[in-house]
């Protein structure tokens, strides 16, 4: 599966890295390659939590 992934960087100087498709998954490193390793990570925690706990993802199919 692929995901859109938002990259900003914060106040501190962190990239914040967001999947708007699934609610709350975002995560943060210091260059963009961590902030995307962290996200890789935390999309793929979030689809297995939501996969046992029964949660529908918010992903849309154009």
């Amino acid at each position: 599966m692929k995901f859109l992934v938002t990259l900003e960087h914060d106040e501190d100087g962190w990239i914040v890295a967001e999947c708007p498709s699934l609610p709350g998954c975002v995560s943060q490193g210091r260059t963009i390659e961590e902030a995307l390793a962290n996200i890789r990570e935390a999309i793929e925690l979030s689809l297995e939590t939501r996969a046992a706990e029964g949660i529908a993802t918010a992903i849309e199919v154009a």
